[in-house]
């Protein structure tokens, strides 16, 4: 692999098999988040993990804010990283906004992914009022939010990264969250979160001629129940199954419950 995305995007390449699947994980972040999947995957599958730019272990030096203003940058990330993979014909499982990364990049080049499975995916957090789309948060909320990311970073990480866990009882997955959160320069975070809740891709829903597979994880913070049957109703290949979980990360949560989700939907394909 070219070491310059590999250290870009701190690239993994893991397990064995002939298929290959694609972990990208969402905002604050990063590849470890994946492992409850990559223990059971692997055994059967080519596993490719990665960071993207601003998160994890991936360069900082290389994050633009010009460049990394829109989702399609970070598609265009993961379509060079297909390039040196030589990858085709993968499932590629998204996360929180990383499945809107898999969507564009599925349009731009449809041969590479055979499956895109969303946890927790969303096509835009802002609501709607004008067409009654509920996202998860108002205008408003969001200016309260970036000022509190803007005043005090690591305090807002702290108290953000429970709450959207959702899993209370389990105080040590929020700490987690906190910590992946904390690890993003300030400066990173804050633009990443603009891009992040205040991107609109529900008119790309229509065009998606990839099989999706949309799990279903119940109420979290970030993306209500509604989201989910929104996708379901506009991705064409869409199919949406429910799980046992809660909170908008269940890969940590739920893990058991979205690996089987999972594989179902790859064995259904086989």
């Amino acid at each position: 692999m070219g070491q310059a995305i590999k250290k870009r995007n701190n690239v993994q390449v893991l397990g064995s098999g002939r298929q290959t699947l694609i972990f990208a994980h969402g905002f604050g972040s990063e590849q470890s988040a994946w492992r409850h999947q990559v223990a059971e995957f692997q055994k059967r599958y080519r596993i490719v993990l990665f960071d993207h730019v601003g998160c994890g272990g991936s360069d900082f030096n290389a994050f633009s804010p010009h460049r990394y203003r829109g989702v399609h940058a970070y598609a265009e990330d993961l379509l060079e990283l297909c390039e040196e993979l030589k990858l085709t014909d993968v499932t590629f499982v998204g996360h929180s906004f990383s499945g809107m990364v898999g969507a564009l990049a599925a349009l731009v080049e449809p041969r590479r992914f055979r499956q895109l499975v969303f946890v927790k995916s969303t096509p835009r957090v802002l609501d709607d009022p004008d067409s009654g789309y509920v996202g998860g948060f108002s205008r408003a909320e969001l200016d309260t939010f970036f000022e509190a990311m803007s005043s005090n970073y690591y305090a807002w990480a702290s108290g953000f990264a429970p709450l959207a866990m959702g899993n209370p009882e389990r105080p040590e997955l929020g700490q987690e969250f906190a910590r992946s959160l904390s690890s993003m320069r300030p400066d990173i975070a804050l633009a990443f979160a603009r891009l992040v809740f205040q991107y609109d891709h529900r008119g790309d829903l229509p065009r998606v001629k990839v099989p999706t597979l949309i799990i279903h994880a119940g109420e979290d913070l970030a993306v209500p129940n509604q989201v989910s049957d929104y996708m379901a109703r506009r991705i064409p290949l869409a199919k949406m199954t429910t799980i046992n979980a809660r909170g908008h990360l269940p890969h940590l949560s739920a893990p058991v419950e979205v690996n089987r989700a999972i594989d179902s939907y790859l064995a259904a394909a086989a």
